[in-house]
């Protein structure tokens, strides 16, 4: 049984006999997508863990793509009713969109077990433990009888506009070069199920020597890595023509580690 942002108003903190609740069926998943405060915020979804898997994309209140402005959201891709909608209820309404994108990706949407989604920003939730991650959506069952808790929140990003899924990459890079410039680096992934666009990965003073970890959510499964391309950019012309490099460049795929 998967709960697609289970209602809260008049539903949250009632009895279980009121509400979806894990006692419900055999296996229950739940992805909850709009589950800021009703007041002020106007939240539509349910915030508290209610079944067997429960998945945080993005946090779970704000959804990304659904802060563009009213005009560009009404006349939508999709059309004037589904803009319409999604103008009145985009984080409420990605739920579905990010279960019907989760058939056609069976490998997409890892959810990340973890206390809180600032936790899951840092290092402690990564990568998935020997037993995997579940797949957020249409084939979280296939993660049926693996978990021990009586609730596990799993978290994950995704993405602005479809397609929805994103892969996570750990990305470390040691610096080279004769001295500490400012800039930024960008880190594009090559492999043998695709190429990522460039991400950032550093902002701000560069200090050769020192090494630096950012994760990737990479819109596409790279697969078993084949390049890595570096760039980096100082932003302004600079008369004495700094150069940086990396000593060396990690990858560490989330799905096995």
């Amino acid at each position: 049984l998967s709960g697609l942002d289970p209602a809260q108003p008049y539903f949250q903190s009632t009895p279980i006999e009121v509400r979806l609740d894990k006692s419900d069926a055999e296996f229950v998943d739940v992805i909850h997508t709009d589950s800021a405060p009703t007041i002020p915020n106007l939240g539509f979804g349910m915030s508290t863990a209610i079944g067997h898997l429960d998945f945080y994309p993005n946090g779970g209140k704000e959804m990304p793509g659904c802060g563009k402005n009213p005009v560009s959201q009404i006349v939508d891709l999709d059309g004037i009713w589904e803009g319409t909608r999604d103008f009145v209820a985009c984080n409420h309404l990605r739920s579905y969109k990010y279960y019907s994108d989760s058939i056609i990706y069976p490998d997409g949407f890892l959810g990340y077990s973890c206390a809180s989604y600032d936790v899951f920003e840092t290092e402690n939730c990564f990568p998935c433990p020997r037993e995997g991650c579940p797949n957020m959506g249409h084939f979280a069952d296939k993660f049926k009888g693996k978990t021990q808790n009586d609730f596990v929140k799993l978290y994950l990003n995704t993405g602005e506009a479809k397609d929805f899924a994103l892969w996570r990459y750990k990305v470390t890079v040691t610096l080279s070069g004769k001295r500490k410039v400012k800039g930024y680096v960008n880190i594009a992934l090559y492999g043998s199920g695709g190429n990522t666009r460039q991400h950032q990965i550093i902002k701000g003073t560069l200090h050769p020597d020192n090494t630096y970890t950012s994760f990737i959510d990479a819109e596409v499964n790279i697969g078993t890595v084949t390049k890595v391309k570096f760039l980096w950019n100082n932003n302004w012309l600079n008369p004495t023509f700094p150069k940086l490099g990396a000593t060396t460049i990690t990858v560490q795929s989330g799905e096995n580690g």
